[in-house]
């Protein structure tokens, strides 16, 4: 049983507090929008999949607390709306936030303009649209796991991998399976999984932390490294294969993921290892032609400078936060994996166009 990020049924919503894994396992409870974007802000949820399902299920919540307060469909619209404006901001990099705002925005809407809807119908209609997250999300996350697998185990020809991966991309950063995690479930799940290394992934730790603690927690044998280690583990250790995550994928592959993503991406093509991107639909925006026009968050400083609120840093030092790094296409070199198949950058456009025409 794999663990559990959120839970969620009608009208209450919980998330583990991921600032305090591995040594408490403590759920808070969701009340209303803004305690979703303060959650996502502070990172107790991260993920960009999980990002986008708690801001979301945060404002159904909400409507569903606030019972029919709202007396018109234009009034109710408006709020709607601006939530998602506001959740949109609390980590903006992750695209599937703001891919969702996008369409529940244009599905509210499209809704709101009919003539026989009322507000209690509308409501009704958001809560049920973000409910459906839920569901998709974690039928995604196994596609994800099973393509992957099988694409690795064709194209290095081995009965037994051995993989690398960076930062969280398990179910603690969605629905429940994970992305790049979710393939090493799968491989492990097939008998084919010898090992796994996962990288620390400073300056949060989110490696340590978290991955480390779903590995533990589901007996994947896995040794965790630190993450200027990884270079020597692909050389020493006989990788396999490296799959990360992603938080933004644009339209020519080039890849948004935790910092740290684009010098493995590096390390691998040295080595002639394989470099896969796990990325559901929802984490690709065809709109930005390159990777230079992503947004990249930064993060306060004291998130490198401290640790468990106690300076490690020499005061005065500057400091440089990104929270992520792009890595270009040609450095992803195993394949984009998504719920439709495993693509080269260069298919992936098109790949997803034709997958949306068919939905």
């Amino acid at each position: 049983m794999s663990l559990e990020a959120i839970r969620y049924r009608r009208g209450s919503l919980q998330i583990l507090n991921q600032l305090l894994l591995p040594q408490q396992s403590l759920y808070e409870d969701i009340g209303n929008v803004r305690q979703g974007w303060e959650a996502i802000r502070a990172m107790k949820v991260r993920g960009a999949p999980a990002i986008a399902i708690v801001g979301c299920l945060s404002l159904a919540v909400e409507l569903h607390s606030r019972g029919n307060a709202e007396t018109s469909v234009s009034k109710l619209e408006s709020f709607v709306l601006e939530s998602l404006d506001y959740l949109v901001s609390a980590r903006p990099t992750a695209v599937n936030m703001a891919r969702a705002a996008q369409e529940l925005g244009c599905f509210v809407r499209q809704e709101a303009k009919r003539e026989d809807f009322t507000a209690e119908s509308l409501q009704e209609s958001v809560i049920s649209w973000a409910e459906a997250m839920l569901d998709k999300d974690l039928k995604d996350n196994r596609s994800i796991g099973e393509h992957g697998a099988r694409h690795l185990l064709q194209l290095v020809g081995q009965n037994k991998v051995v993989v690398l991966t960076h930062c969280n991309t398990g179910s603690l950063a969605t629905a429940g399976y994970g992305t790049a995690l979710g393939i090493i479930r799968s491989l492990h799940a097939m008998g084919h999984l010898e090992h796994v290394y996962c990288t620390e992934t400073r300056p949060y730790n989110q490696g340590a932390r978290l991955t480390a603690y779903e590995l533990v927690y589901e007996q994947i044998p896995a040794t965790l490294i630190a993450d200027s280690m990884a270079s020597v583990t692909m050389k020493e250790k006989k990788v396999s294969a490296v799959f990360v995550g992603a938080d933004r994928v644009v339209a020519n592959g080039d890849t948004a993921n935790k910092v740290g993503t684009y010098q493995l991406a590096i390390a691998a093509k040295h080595h002639g290892i394989p470099f896969y991107v796990a990325a559901p639909q929802t984490s690709c925006d065809l709109s930005l032609q390159h990777g230079g026009q992503i947004a990249i968050e930064e993060r306060p400083s004291q998130e490198l400078t401290d640790v468990n609120g106690v300076r490690v840093a020499a005061q005065g030092i500057g400091v440089w936060n990104p929270a992520f790094d792009v890595t270009p296409h040609d450095l992803i070199t195993g394949g984009i994996v998504t719920e439709f198949g495993v693509f080269a950058p260069a298919e992936l456009q098109a790949a997803l166009t034709q997958a949306e025409s068919q939905v």
